[in-house]
Parts: C-alpha cells; sequence; structure tokens
C-alpha cells in the first residue's frame, strides 16, 4: 500500500533515474555519431591547395596534387594562345557547353586569366594522365591537331584550354577546379573566385 508521503520521494526517484538514463545514454551514442565525422586526413584531403607561380617559365607545366589527383599549372605562351583560335570545328566541346568547369572560366582560354590555365591532368575516358605536347608538328597525331595534351592510352586529344577534339574516346573537356588569386603569384586551389 502507497502512503501519502511516497509520492514526493517516487517523483524524486523517477527524476533521478531518468537523468541518469539520459546520460548513460547521450555518453554511449557519442562515440558512434563522432565516428561519424570525417577523420582530420579525409578532411586534409579535401581541403584547398595554395600553390606558387613563381618560378614557372612560359611554356612549362607544374603539377601540384589537390584532393589526390594531379593539377596541371600551365603558364601559356603568346603562340600557345593564339593556337586555341582557328579549330573550333575540330572540337567536341568547343564553347565548353558541358560543365566541367566553374562559370567564371567559361571562356575560349578555360581560365581567369588566359596566361595561365589550370586543370585536373586527368582524362575524362579512363582515368589515364595525358602528356602536354604544345605543338602538333613532328607528331602523327593528325593534322588538324594544333597542339596540347594527348593521352598515349587511347589516343585522346586535347587543346591547350583542355577541349576535347572530335572522334576521341575522352568525352568531354579536361575538367577545370574552382580556384582563385591569392595575389599575382599565388593561387589556391578547390576555392571559388568570389571566396575570400
Amino acid at each position: 500500500m502507497l502512503k501519502k508521503n511516497d509520492s514526493p520521494r517516487r517523483r524524486l526517484l523517477l527524476r533521478a533515474t531518468t537523468g541518469v538514463g539520459i546520460a548513460y545514454t547521450a555518453a554511449a551514442a557519442y562515440p558512434f555519431l563522432s565516428s561519424l565525422q570525417p577523420s582530420a586526413r579525409a578532411r586534409a584531403a579535401g581541403a584547398p591547395v595554395e600553390a606558387d607561380l613563381n618560378g614557372i617559365a612560359e611554356g612549362q607545366l607544374k603539377t601540384v596534387e589537390w584532393r589526390g589527383k594531379p593539377v596541371w599549372i600551365l603558364r601559356r605562351t603568346p603562340a600557345m594562345l593564339s593556337s586555341l583560335g582557328g579549330h573550333d570545328a575540330a572540337l567536341a566541346d568547343p564553347n565548353s557547353d558541358i560543365q566541367q568547369q566553374p562559370p567564371y572560366c567559361r571562356n575560349p582560354a578555360r581560365s581567369i586569366q588566359p596566361e595561365w590555365f589550370v586543370c585536373v591532368g586527368i582524362c575524362t575516358h579512363l582515368g589515364c594522365s595525358p602528356a602536354l605536347r604544345p605543338t602538333g608538328a613532328g607528331e602523327d597525331l593528325g593534322a588538324d591537331w594544333p597542339g596540347g595534351f594527348f593521352c598515349p592510352c587511347h589516343g585522346s586529344k586535347f587543346d591547350l584550354a583542355g577541349r576535347v577534339f572530335k572522334n576521341v574516346p575522352a568525352p568531354t573537356n579536361l575538367e577545370i577546379p574552382a580556384y582563385r588569386y591569392i595575389n599575382a603569384t599565388r593561387i589556391v586551389i578547390g576555392e571559388d573566385k568570389g571566396a575570400a
């Protein structure tokens, strides 16, 4: 039988038991929920990367790693820039209609500043790494190819803006990552132009 003074005592015990149960549930759930967060290594792998443009001569290609992928930084010469025109009919996507670049790089040079070309150095066919062949001269790659990037795995050809030629295995242009300039000699790959 219940006594009159047992009711406040029961409420106190019920509240204490409930509080302890909630505390134990939170303590048990914390390790599980924290294991769902990406590790520091995974966060670092997707983090933006700074690249120094100093020391890259005209016509030279520098490779940096971002998200486990090679990213090329090519300092194009005036001759390389002039080679970007006149072969649009031979390209599969000359106007970069397929979104393989940020909106601010959707131009004939596919870059923020025409002199500097930044792209992911992986062929869009099967993931091989194309080679820089700045001129088509001396190459047995077709008379209509002005030079650019050639993938030796299956023969895909890209111009010096990473635009793919027709009738090759690669389906799309080379990917342009988001990037921005910190100053005249440094860029950040993996952050948009509008970020500060």
